[in-house]
């Protein structure tokens, strides 16, 4: 499919942040964006690069009512001879469509998601940060925007992708963190929405995640939704306990994020000599681990924070501290290898980096 580039008024053009170390996360966005349309009788169509600007909805729109909407997120590394790398997109635009299948909403053709990245961050890469833990974060949507009052899946979809110059996901960079395990409110269940990358998993998490942080808590850790007896994953990361020189994962059951970053650390862990095991990982079994010493680190990994240490971990008022409450070795390895790879201090031996052309 063709993409039309619209002209980028100068007046749109916007101030970049000039000291690099003071981005946050989420908050500016580049000068443009694409948008492609698909109607049920059309199929995708009018696909453009324009200048950033808000949408103008209906408000009986679909999206508002229904929460007919799925997203992506991936990132941008600018690296030191001047490349704009990606890492693994394709499995985002995969992981994409697997969501829309869920949230029944049309597949997205994988050309017309790779390309049209590759040409929006063609024409942004001036946005691309290059200080140490920087990045250009990549958000692709699809919502329904029909102006239809009716539960049904919509018949007029935006599918659109912003960038946004992002430092450290969180502020205080790559330290340990402080988890409490949730028992009482309930994210997702097998057969629901979990799997599925959709708003409203992360809008069910919103009142939990708020009491842990009154509680001193960095983030919440969710368990399952039948039984609350098994470890699931926190509201931005999968999550991984070292026993030694094994790492164990919980494994996919339908109400967990099959993580991008997730699957290369389970890759990577196995490269470097380590053993990987997916698994039910009883709650109760977990903190004897803990106590005993048979768990020896714990980390979380995702897109926005690659690979975050564990410090803390709460359950029901008992804490427990993992490595001292310090970036243990084989987390500190994994984030090491991952992030030299994203930005190209190391050798990338599994094929994992595409260029921006």
């Amino acid at each position: 499919m063709d993409i039309k580039i619209l002209p980028l008024p100068a007046e749109k053009m916007k101030q970049k942040i000039a000291d690099e170390t003071k981005l946050s996360f989420g908050k500016q966005f580049t000068d443009r964006m694409l948008l492609v349309e698909w109607k049920t009788d059309r199929g995708w169509f009018d696909a453009r690069i324009q200048p950033y600007a808000p949408f103008v909805l209906d408000p009986s729109a679909m999206v508002f009512h229904y929460a007919q909407e799925i997203f992506e997120g991936l990132k941008a590394y600018k690296w030191a001879d001047g490349r704009v790398a990606l890492f693994r997109p394709e499995m985002n635009a995969r992981r994409f469509n697997q969501s829309g299948e869920r949230l029944c909403m049309p597949a997205v053709p994988e050309d017309l998601f790779l390309g049209g990245l590759q040409q929006l961050l063609s024409l942004e890469k001036d946005w691309v940060p290059s200080a140490p833990e920087t990045s250009l974060y990549i958000r692709p949507a699809m919502i329904a925007v029909e102006p239809v009052l009716g539960v049904n899946p919509s018949n007029h979809y935006y599918f659109f992708i912003i960038l946004s110059p992002v430092g450290a996901y969180y502020a205080a960079g790559f330290n340990p963190v402080s988890i409490l395990v949730e028992d009482h409110y309930v994210r997702a269940v097998p057969g629901g929405t979990g799997e599925a990358k959709t708003g409203g998993n992360y809008a069910s998490s919103l009142k939990a995640a708020l009491e842990a942080k009154k509680k001193g808590y960095d983030q919440v850790l969710w368990l399952d939704g039948r039984e609350q007896r098994f470890i699931e994953e926190v509201g931005s990361m999968n999550m991984f306990f070292a026993y030694g020189n094994k790492i164990v994962t919980a494994a996919l059951n339908g109400s967990i994020l099959s993580g991008i970053t997730r699957d290369s650390i389970l890759t990577l862990a196995l490269s470097l000599g380590y053993e990987v095991e997916e698994r039910p990982i009883e709650i109760h079994d977990l903190m004897t681990d803990i106590r005993s010493g048979k768990v020896t680190e714990a980390f979380g990994s995702g897109t926005a924070a690659v690979v975050t240490p564990v410090g803390k971990l709460c359950f029901k008022d008992e804490v427990v501290q993992l490595s001292g409450g310090k970036v243990g070795k084989l987390t500190q390895e994994l984030y090491d290898t991952l992030t030299g790879i994203q930005t190209g201090k190391r050798k990338d031996e599994f094929g994992w980096v595409k260029f921006v052309e």
